[in-house]
């Protein structure tokens, strides 16, 4: 992994050197990429980092007297919603100057964009959805993806809590693709670990009373809630638990790994356990310059659990257009051959659906106000307990 430290290092230098300010040579063709996330809503912490890191990659590379092209990043808002979505991704696959883009946060909006993105052979590298259907529901060559999906998530969490002593689950999960998916697959991996689902309760995205589905729950009396959904159903599921007295333990997807959860939870979001791809990002190759040069930023907005992989795919992409020229069907061809190149979330390796094979999940726990990796919590050494344990 020591080439990724040594080509951010190098991109450090070059920023150092010659300013953010300042302005590439003027015999540099100018080359737009794109970027797609949840810049309003309740996803909009997430999606700002992931803006965020993917300017960044654009910063350093254009403060790179090495680099071939100038780059100009174009950002547009999907809200964490499919026709928002739609727009957005129609808006630049119609710009033929838009060579590739680093695109989505939501799963729901996500699989609705992929047929817009094969129609008008714009190359793009997800950096966030974990459907498994983006890549897998397809064979479009255009769609890629550097994170994880919902499938390894489900598995490593459901043989982690029934590994814990847990029995029985309710799941709440939202009526998305993105929440059906981690209903099906978890439920999938926790029945084949001897876990049993007592009940499970679709509701909407946009939904704020859940006292019927948890007095429901509350009744059959699992040892785990189980929630499939983003950060803003989950932190209103996680009050309303607490109001009814249901004290089953709260289990979460990599939807909910946000400072966003924590925040507005406050001091229930202690003990809560969720599960995201990736190591932490201090935690990963080249992850600790990663955060040094965003901090020097000064963006308003931290990375957050997503801005890692969003950097990585924006690298990605301006890697390929430098090393092929600002053409989209050459960066296709290209992105779909990458297997084992290095980045800060490690080696990227597409398989024959544009997926990124090499998956890591990490188990967190909230302790003390921040998401922690679960073997180095207090709750991994007994300290502290686990409801139920």
């Amino acid at each position: 992994m020591t080439s990724i430290r040594f080509k951010l290092l190098a991109a450090v230098a070059a920023v150092l050197m010659l300013g953010l300010g300042s302005t590439t040579s003027g015999a540099k063709e100018k080359v737009k990429v794109g970027f797609i996330g949840p810049l309003t809503g309740g996803t909009s912490a997430n999606g700002l980092g992931g803006r965020n890191a993917s300017d960044l990659a654009v910063r350093l590379r254009n403060a790179d007297p090495n680099a071939k092209h100038e780059y100009e990043l174009i950002v547009l808002d999907d809200e964490c919603k499919p026709n928002i979505g739609v727009q957005a991704a129609t808006k630049l696959g119609a710009n033929k100057d838009v060579i590739a883009a680093a695109t989505h946060y939501c799963s729901a909006v996500a699989i609705t964009t992929v047929d817009i993105y094969h129609k008008f052979g714009l190359p793009i590298i997800v950096w966030g959805a974990v459907l498994p259907a983006i890549t897998y529901g397809n064979t479009y060559k255009e769609v890629h993806r550097v994170n994880g999906t919902m499938i390894n998530q489900n598995e490593t969490a459901a043989k982690f809590m029934t590994g814990l002593g847990y029995k029985t689950w309710a799941i709440i999960h939202d009526t998305t693709d993105y929440g059906k998916g981690h209903d099906e697959f978890f439920t999938k991996y926790v029945t084949e670990n001897g876990g049993k689902i007592l009940g499970r309760f679709g509701v909407t995205s946009d939904q704020q009373d859940f006292s019927a589905e948890l007095t429901k729950i509350k009744s059959l009396g699992p040892d785990v809630l189980y929630f499939g959904g983003l950060t803003p159903i989950g932190v209103r599921i996680r009050a309303q638990m607490e109001k009814l007295g249901l004290k089953a333990q709260f289990e979460g997807t990599s939807g909910i790994v946000s400072d966003t959860f924590i925040k507005g939870s406050g001091e229930l979001a202690e003990g809560v356990v969720a599960f995201k791809e990736g190591a932490p990002t201090e935690k990963l190759p080249g992850g600790k310059v990663f955060i040094d040069q965003y901090n020097k930023q000064g963006y308003g907005e931290p990375p957050e659990a997503y801005g890692a992989f969003a950097f990585a795919a924006m690298n990605l992409i301006l890697d390929t257009i430098e090393a092929v020229g600002p053409d989209r069907k050459k960066v296709r061809e290209a992105l779909n051959k990458v297997d084992g190149v290095d980045s800060i979330i490690g080696k990227i390796a597409f398989d024959d659906h544009g997926q990124n094979t090499i998956a890591l999940i990490t188990k967190y726990v909230v302790q003390d106000g921040k998401w922690t990796v679960w073997g180095e919590s207090e709750y991994a050494t007994g300290k502290r307990k686990l409801k139920g344990m």
